[in-house]
């Protein structure tokens, strides 16, 4: 049963439906507030969960475990319809009429959709990103195999439905992409084998266990189809997709503006923007030169670079070196208050599935917010494969080294993603948790990366995560230009977004990829396959500079606050009021937190 709170439908909710432009100012306050409650819940119910079904799945409403995106132009004018309609209802009604807190849901809420419609009209990815429709499907399939929130059979089941409807979408793609950027089918073609691979070896595995002898002979008939109509996908963008496929993935200003605007509520203009990326940039690149030289004056920064990504665990022993960091983490945090730790159960550690090891090193997947059956939260950590040569091996592994092991739990874990996962109970409403801003969730993780060194966790003389052993002075300033690599990457995003996207600062026109590849290598300090992943990521998913953009804001208000607080500030009662607020954006937490409209940067 659903864990949507269900509002009654009174005769003032009803005729509201039927007059969405009704003028909300006339309502008392508690009709507004009614009024919201009906809407934002009718929204969720009959349009986002209704066009994104796998979403559902995703929060733990299995309810729409059986259904499957619809991708036909068709259907994507009814949701753009829906979208227009609630955009109507949701902006009659007049904030001044709410509570403060549900003021800025209402806000979230509104930007949410105008996002959704701002990517549906105006971008049309759906015309232009083939991956979508093929790594669509499968994470639609994903979703039911990655925890067991239900018996195997009854998700064998779910499988074979949304599996049946899995070839139309590919139908629907050939008939809906018109010119894609050559980048974005080059992408697809380049996971295409991995996601056909992934539907032959790794779903069948997740069901192996099944005993429903109908479902199990229904899953072969419907994987077998998904696997060759996924073939047959790789095959046309081969052959017709590709020469043809001319477009552009550039947003231009004006569209980049509003996706910041509406994601991230940030509307700070590029120009300023880009100042305060290069200013970040320099600041820890002059860091991690004046690290560098006292660890060795003999050497080069790259030099020590090259040096640090050798500094790393054995292959074999990776995942056992993220565990060994939870427990010093944890007590650290509960020592130095920090921030509250709800739990104290674990991530558990594993490897990445498949579909994502060419694009992700490390991530946290923690169930969804009204998920009452499974609930752990899954540590991602991609594992070299046996068949890499001594080169590729070593380059994935330099990801790992003594100090981004380290920024990795912590912005993973402690107190990073999983610490907001243990928080959402205490969110103050639904849309809070199913609207989150990335600027916060991701700024967030990124920015704990730092705080926690700042504190001094791993200092010189404190325990080594994972044994008793007493960290050197010269181990500690590895782990700090770790951290520093880790910010100099977001840093480099944060440039890359807006000159990959835009032509602010460059008469010449937007960065090419080979541009923006070579920044990540120069100025970003890593590594050119990891500088190319970077950029390619960079053209689709455009506002990428959240990272920094949130960590910096976060900082801001938290030294804003303590000005204003003097002696009484408290680290840990800031965090805890922050995480408090849910991942909304900062715009609207600095409110909350200091009363004020003082602006984010």
């Amino acid at each position: 049963m659903s864990r949507f709170f269900k509002f009654a439908i009174s005769a003032l909710a009803t005729a509201l439906s039927l007059a969405p432009t009704a003028p909300a100012q006339r309502l008392s306050a508690d009709g507004a507030v009614q009024t919201f409650s009906f809407f934002s819940d009718q929204y969720f119910n009959d349009v986002y969960f209704h066009f994104s079904p796998t979403a559902g799945t995703a929060v733990g409403l299995h309810q729409y475990d059986t259904q499957l995106e619809d991708y036909s132009a068709a259907t994507i004018q009814k949701q753009v319809a829906a979208l227009h309609e609630y955009e109507k209802k949701i902006a009659a009604i007049d904030p001044a009429a709410l509570d403060a807190s549900i003021a800025a849901d209402r806000d979230i809420l509104l930007s949410s959709i105008r996002s959704q419609l701002l990517s549906l009209e105006v971008i049309r990815n759906w015309e232009k990103n083939p991956d979508n429709y093929s790594s669509g499907i499968t994470g639609s399939v994903f979703v039911l195999m990655e925890r067991p929130y239900a018996p195997v059979n009854t998700r064998l089941r779910a499988a074979v439905e949304r599996e049946k409807l899995m070839p139309a979408v590919l139908l629907e793609a050939r008939k809906n992409l018109k010119n894609p950027p050559k980048i974005f089918t080059e992408i697809a073609l380049e996971q295409i084998d991995g996601l056909v691979s992934f539907f032959q070896k790794d779903v069948p595995s997740a069901f192996a266990d099944a005993t429903d002898a109908n479902a199990k002979a229904a899953f072969a008939k419907s994987n077998a189809a998904v696997i060759e109509a996924l073939k047959d996908y790789g095959a046309w963008m081969k052959s017709d997709l590709l020469p043809r496929s001319n477009g552009d993935y550039r947003l231009g200003p004006d569209t980049f503006r509003k996706k910041l605007l509406y994601d991230e509520a940030v509307d700070i203009p590029l120009d300023r923007l880009l100042d305060i990326a290069y200013t970040d940039l320099h600041k820890n690149q002059a860091e991690f030169k004046r690290i560098a030289h006292e660890l060795d004056p003999s050497k080069t920064p790259d030099q020590v670079l090259a040096e640090l990504a050798t500094i790393h665990p054995a292959p074999d022993k990776l995942l056992s070196a993220f565990q060994d960091t939870f427990a010093s983490l944890v007590d650290f945090i509960q020592t130095h208050h920090i921030i509250t730790v709800p739990s104290k159960v674990e991530p558990t550690l594993e490897e990445t599935p498949p579909f994502m090891r060419a694009t992700t090193s490390a991530s946290m997947d923690p169930p969804g917010p009204f998920e009452t059956h499974s609930t752990k939260a899954y540590f991602n950590v991609t594992l070299p494969e046996k068949s890499w040569t001594p080169e590729h091996l070593a380059e994935h592994m330099a990801q790992f080294n003594i100090g981004t092991i380290i920024s990795t739990a912590v912005h993973e874990a402690y107190p990073g993603h999983y610490i907001q996962f243990l928080w959402q109970d205490q969110f103050p409403s639904k849309v809070r948790k199913l609207v989150g801003s990335n600027s916060n969730i991701e700024g967030w993780a990124h920015y704990t990366e730092q705080m926690m060194l700042d504190e001094g966790y791993a200092a010189p003389g404190s325990s080594s995560p994972g044994s008793d052993k007493k960290l050197t002075e010269r181990e500690s300033k590895l782990i700090r230009l770790g951290q520093l690599q880790d910010a100099l990457l977001r840093d480099a995003r944060f440039v890359n977004s807006i000159k990959l996207h835009t032509a602010q600062g460059e008469p010449s026109g937007a960065w090419t990829i080979d541009q923006a590849a070579a920044f990540f290598v120069k100025e970003g300090y890593q590594s050119p396959s990891v500088g190319l992943v970077e950029t390619k990521r960079g053209t689709a998913d455009a506002t990428y500079l959240y990272y920094t953009l949130g960590k910096l804001e976060i900082m801001k208000l938290r030294e804003d606050l303590k000005a204003k607080q003097g002696t009484a500030f408290n680290l840990q009662n800031f965090h805890d009021s922050f995480m408090r607020q849910g991942p909304a954006p900062l715009k609207i937490i600095r409110k909350v937190m200091l009363h004020d409209d003082s602006p984010v940067l």
